[in-house]
């Protein structure tokens, strides 16, 4: 009797980190169109000699989030002082508003610690279209951008930079995408939603 007790409680004590640990672990499931962009991103650097980034877990729920806050609480328009990369008061990460200047850069920088545990800056390159978001418009657009091009292509100031983790991120009219200088520690599960 006394040892199916001590099974039972190790049993129930094992059964009991293994939830936590799931719970911590969390799932992140990427859209076809994330996965998209992300083959899109992977065969451009190809094309370019460079390395495929793992896709990380926790940048992409980070770019997930702040698409879902974009779309929901910011007003897209040129005159807006605000651009993009800036976060709203309505959800639990500090907001800011960043503008041109980068002023406000290290709430961008910040982020994926802030939501997700990445511990490591991460650095964001933002679409919007007002037909909705798509991955093969949105990579044309960043090719074509003199300040985002570089950063998915390891460039100019990014050309030292060593990408090991990139986190997609679609809802609605924009596209996100992170990129990280540290593996992501987390054993997060990708799954694919239709």
């Amino acid at each position: 009797m006394r040892s199916i007790l001590l099974v039972s409680l190790l049993f129930m004590l094992q059964a009991s980190t293994h939830v936590e640990l799931a719970a911590n672990k969390g799932a992140v499931c990427l859209s076809s169109e994330e996965k998209k962009l992300y083959d899109l991103i992977m065969a451009y650097r190809k094309s370019k000699g460079l390395p495929s980034i793992e896709l990380s877990g926790r940048l992409t729920q980070v770019a997930q989030t702040h698409a879902h806050d974009l779309a929901d609480h910011y007003k897209f328009d040129p005159k807006n002082k605000c651009n993009p990369h800036s976060w709203s008061s309505k959800g639990k990460w500090s907001s800011c508003c960043y503008t041109s200047d980068h002023k406000k850069a290290q709430c961008m920088w910040d982020k994926p610690k802030e939501i997700a545990g990445y511990n490591s800056p991460g650095y964001e390159i933002a679409y919007y279209s007002s037909a909705g978001a798509s991955a093969k418009e949105g990579l044309e657009g960043w090719k074509k951008s003199p300040s985002h091009n570089p950063l998915i292509v390891n460039e100019g100031m990014w050309s030292k930079v060593n990408w090991k983790a990139i986190g997609i991120g679609f809802y609605k009219e924009y596209g996100i995408v992170w990129f990280g200088e540290q593996d992501d520690e987390g054993d997060v599960d990708l799954c694919l939603n239709p």
